[in-house]
């Protein structure tokens, strides 16, 4: 794995952000004060309620060590803020074993030659904007919405019935549409540009990838979330990604603006 593109994972995150001291209603704790994390989960009508800020269960610093070697280390990136999927949504695959077809190689060269999309300031997209830092899920009847603390556009999921449309304007963050399976939230999402990079290494999504989350909320603290992507231009067939979702109790995700006194780009010519 490269390296140099790791470092660019950091170059534009925002600072963690919350409101401190800040005790949400509703909220199960013990006598010391503190959130219950393995209460049992809160349901809307019927189902677990989904709402609450979350973040991806972080990659232990040895893990990151051992696939990247000693050299990771003196660098002193730091990637708390991050997990494996962020550099490569095949992680733990040996050379050879990703699904590539040669299109999504031609593509990966071509992008060695460039930074990635949120060095940019652009997007991190899906999947990485589940993946960098935390994001906000907010659940209403008909729709849920999601805040991601990156900075991308907010997603809105409908719940109301409707299908995905036929021939969407390809956006960043896609067109969804979500159902419950049991107690499993399931979120069917297409209409994705060609822009966004699925990772930190570079692998390509075309405007024919589909994208399927499926969200299960055990308990209060904790929700396990499966991605399948499946895009046959890029892929030689459907893959999947699993994750723990860790609630971050009294906090909330803050705006980001990338933009602003962004001082990294004039920079990154000279890489």
């Amino acid at each position: 794995m490269r390296v140099t593109a790791i470092l660019l994972i950091t170059m534009t995150l925002p600072l963690a952000a919350q409101w401190l001291d800040h005790k949400e209603a509703g909220t199960p704790r013990g006598k010391d004060g503190k959130a219950n994390l393995t209460a049992p989960a809160p349901r809307m009508n019927g189902k677990p309620d989904l709402s609450g800020v979350w973040q991806a269960e972080r990659t232990p610093d040895s893990e990151f060590r051992q696939a990247l070697g000693e050299e990771f280390a003196s660098q002193q990136v730091d990637l708390n803020d991050a997990t494996k999927y962020n550099i490569s949504v095949f992680w733990g695959l040996k050379p050879g074993e990703e699904p590539l077809r040669p299109e999504a190689v031609a593509v990966m060269k071509q992008y060695r030659n460039q930074v990635a999309p949120t060095s940019r300031c652009l997007p991190a997209s899906l999947p990485s904007s589940l993946f960098f830092y935390t994001f906000k899920i907010i659940q209403a009847p008909r729709e849920t919405v999601m805040l991601a603390g990156v900075g991308d556009p907010p997603r809105q999921i409908y719940t109301d019935g409707r299908s995905l449309p036929e021939d969407p304007q390809p956006a960043w963050m896609g067109y969804s549409v979500g159902k419950w399976e049991g107690d499993t939230f399931v979120v069917d999402t297409s209409g994705f540009n060609d822009t966004a990079w699925l990772d930190q290494m570079g692998h390509p999504r075309s405007e024919s990838m589909r994208i399927e989350e499926r969200y299960h909320r055990r308990d209060f603290g904790h929700m396990d979330l499966e991605i399948r992507f499946d895009d046959p231009k890029y892929y030689t067939r459907p893959f999947s990604i699993k994750a723990v979702l860790n609630l971050q109790p009294d906090s909330d995700v803050l705006e980001f603006v990338c933009n602003e006194n962004e001082r990294d780009r004039t920079h990154l010519a000279k890489q």
